[in-house]
């Protein structure tokens, strides 16, 4: 069993990276997000505590968000977890390493997702996609071959997010590096931290990782 954590800002490929690791190594990911939706509709005990809460409009806990890592690491039967978007702060990094100790696991790497700032906002602010078939563009390094039109399916339904516009983009980076950026720090003097370029392509990216990881 292999477990890592994801570091990296808004935009570094954490989601493509992790969704590579659960095809190729039988890895879960555990998405904060995903994990708090699913618990909502759940009617577990938890999952009625964190519909309780988010109907409230307060914000989770992060002693509820570490017991549904701990439910998902006695419930799932995987070849590792894969912690994407936790831990976000030096607080809930102890929190996890306690978890795991408790649980008799250890957390093999901390992979840190490097960018450059100038770059990842030229990147995603270039970034569009069908609004039919969900083929991804870019304006500048993968422009459809008909200005307007989807090349795979021919819709002309064209979209940007509307987060990804360069202010959005720089108010979640300045977030990201007033709370999540000392986890470098942390996870370098563990000599856990390893680094990688998030900005070069996704399948040398991948071969980074594979070479990092402990071999499946």
């Amino acid at each position: 069993m292999v477990n890592v954590i994801l570091l990296g800002p808004p935009g570094a490929g954490k989601g493509t990276q992790a969704k590579r690791m659960v095809d190729d190594r039988a890895m879960v990911q555990l998405s904060t997000g995903d994990m708090l939706r699913e618990a909502k509709t759940s009617g577990t005990a938890m999952g009625l505590m964190v519909a309780a809460v988010m109907d409230r409009g307060d914000l989770v806990t992060d002693e509820i968000v570490i017991g549904l890592i701990a439910e998902k690491l006695e419930t799932e039967n995987a070849g590792g977890f894969i912690f994407d978007g936790f831990p976000r702060t030096l607080a809930q990094a102890d929190a996890l390493g306690e978890l795991l100790t408790a649980k008799d696991l250890n957390l093999d790497a901390v992979i840190e997702m490097k960018v450059d700032d100038a770059a990842l906002v030229a990147r995603i602010t270039g970034r569009f996609t069908c609004g039919v078939c969900g083929e991804v563009y870019h304006d500048s390094t993968r422009p459809t071959k008909l200005v307007g039109q989807c090349d795979n399916c021919s819709s002309h339904d064209l979209k940007r997010r509307a987060d990804d516009t360069e202010e959005a983009l720089r108010i979640r980076l300045m977030e990201y590096y007033k709370k999540t950026s000392p986890l470098i720090g942390y996870y370098y003097a563990k000599g856990a931290l390893v680094s990688v370029d998030g900005l070069a392509p996704m399948d040398d990216v991948t071969s980074a990782i594979g070479k990092i990881l402990p071999k499946a």
